[in-house]
């Protein structure tokens, strides 16, 4: 074993006068971390051929060979990359890479190639830290795109007709200048080496001069994605030239529904073509849908009438059942968000018409008028039921920037969970346990009272449901409004979906 950072990686790293090895467009090569066998880098015409041993680049120290140049700001970095060989481990792998310094556990993104043809970005954002990976839908690509732009770092791929379409995902880092960009081969086995070649190499600035609106009209592209809330791990369901919105988990663990252009749709977990809800007439449906606790039940918010008010209806996933209004408030906008766990009582956010209060009132299917039951002060929103029945988790700005809260299921004894005030937390989604909670958090960019979509600063977040512990960031990403309004906990409780966007530019 010997220690990888070559003399030359050093004088690149910290200025050291010691002369670098250029390889056509990498100014330096060398290995990085601890590897048994020293890489090497030759170039044919415009191949690179990268050969390389080390264990892996993942977890908090990578080994690796890697040949990079330094740059700053934007940057698109592609590349052909085809393996040699059968290989000795399906994981071997070679791609595309931005890191920002030559130590074994260096903040970095890269776009890498598997042996076995999974594609994925993967991303270590703290320096020694953990590595996490968005897996992309697409497998063995043919060519491989890693995009930064701004403080985060996007990827694309392309199947056998060669053309880079984008895989979705997205992760919020912010590189400092210069920081290192170049290609990478680790052997996934320290005991041998696998080589790799990467054609068709290009390095270039993209043009971002446009500047695009941000606001609810703004053009995207979506990506719906499942996350794993014990390692942070991401995977692209499906990528969407348009947007899409909130998705809910079928109680059977088997569909995602979210809904795009008012209408409501259902699409495998593993993905595949995305297949329409039959919701009658009603085809202007807004984010808040969700499953009744039996799964046979669709709670829709829709605004197809001329009032363009939100109200709340009840389907059947098959449209067996005529669909039935439960909410038609003529002074109010409604928007449901929880129903309760046996199956009794609608939760939902009235808007009034009169002065905008934003109120949580609860609603039974078996009749009888709404009631309230969570009213000022502030702006109360998103209420959700504990699995238990027992208490209603609700997001308030009672005590100034939006926070987390918990009442008891008939609105009394409001306690507050979440106390930043650099950040307004929104949309608690209990884990089927009852024991955590994820929910969206955006910065202090953003207006105390609002969750407007298309912010750099959101966070996904995950605390203890009795708020005893500090919360946990569990990804950062480009979104916000329709990223996860409703419930979307899987039912074994390992994942979580969501939705997360990037912007469209002329």
């Amino acid at each position: 074993m010997r220690k990888a950072i070559a003399l030359a990686a050093i004088a690149t790293l910290w200025g050291a006068g010691v002369s670098a090895e250029p390889v056509g467009e990498f100014g330096d090569h060398a290995d990085v971390g601890e590897v048994s066998t020293p890489g090497s880098v030759t170039l044919s015409g415009s191949d690179y051929r990268i050969t390389a041993s080390g264990a892996n680049i993942w977890g908090a120290q990578d080994a690796f060979h890697y040949a990079w140049t330094q740059r700053s700001g934007d940057l698109h970095i592609a590349a052909d990359i085809a393996f040699e060989g059968a290989g000795s481990d399906p994981h071997r792998k070679a791609g595309l890479m931005i890191r920002q310094n030559l130590t074994p556990g260096s903040p970095y993104a890269d776009v890498m190639v598997h042996g076995d043809g999974l594609v994925s970005l993967q991303y270590r954002d703290v320096q020694d830290g953990p590595t996490r990976q968005i897996v992309s839908a697409v497998t063995h690509a043919r060519r491989v795109r890693l995009e930064r732009e701004g403080n985060f770092v996007y990827f694309s791929v392309a199947g056998d007709d060669g053309v880079l379409t984008h895989a979705g995902g997205s992760f919020r880092i912010a590189f400092q200048a210069p920081y290192l960009v170049g290609l990478a081969v680790s052997a996934h086995n320290d005991a041998v080496t696998e080589s790799a070649t990467f054609s068709n190499v290009e390095l270039s600035v993209p043009q971002l001069a446009y500047v695009p609106d941000t606001g609810y009209a703004a053009a995207v592209e979506a990506t719906l994605e499942v996350i794993e809330v014990d390692s942070g791990n991401r995977r692209v369901v499906r990528h969407f030239d348009g947007k899409i919105e909130a998705p809910n988990w079928s109680r059977d663990g088997k569909e995602l529904i979210y809904n795009s252009n008012g209408r409501i749709w259902r699409i495998p977990v593993e993905g595949g073509e995305p297949v329409q809800v039959d919701t009658g007439r009603h085809l202007d449906n807004n984010n808040d849908h969700g499953l009744s606790p039996d799964g046979r039940q669709l709670v829709i918010s829709d605004q197809i009438e001329p009032d363009n008010l939100s109200r709340i209806h009840v389907v059947t996933l098959d449209g067996s059942v005529p669909v039935r209004t439960l909410v038609d408030d003529p002074m109010a906008r409604s928007y449901w968000h929880g129903w309760s766990p046996d199956g009794a009582t609608l939760a939902y956010v009235r808007v009034g018409l009169e002065g905008g209060s934003y109120d949580i009132w609860a609603k039974d299917l078996g009749g009888g008028p709404p009631r309230p039951l969570i009213v000022g002060p502030g702006v109360d929103d998103g209420p959700e039921y504990s699995p238990d029945g027992q208490h209603l988790y609700f997001n308030s700005t009672r005590s100034g920037a939006m926070a987390l809260w918990r009442a008891r299921a008939d609105g009394t004894q409001p306690v507050q969970l979440t106390h930043d005030p650099a950040r307004r937390d929104w949309f608690p989604h209990l884990s089927p346990d009852g024991k955590r909670i994820v929910y969206v958090s955006f910065g202090d960019d953003v207006a105390l009272a609002d969750h407007p979509p298309n912010r750099e600063d959101v966070q996904l977040r995950m605390l203890p449901a009795d708020g005893s512990a500090p919360p946990a960031i569990l990804t950062r990403l480009f979104g916000g409004q329709g990223t996860i309004n409703v419930p979307s906990w899987s039912p074994d409780g390992r994942q979580v979906a969501f939705v997360s966007y990037r912007l469209k530019r002329e």
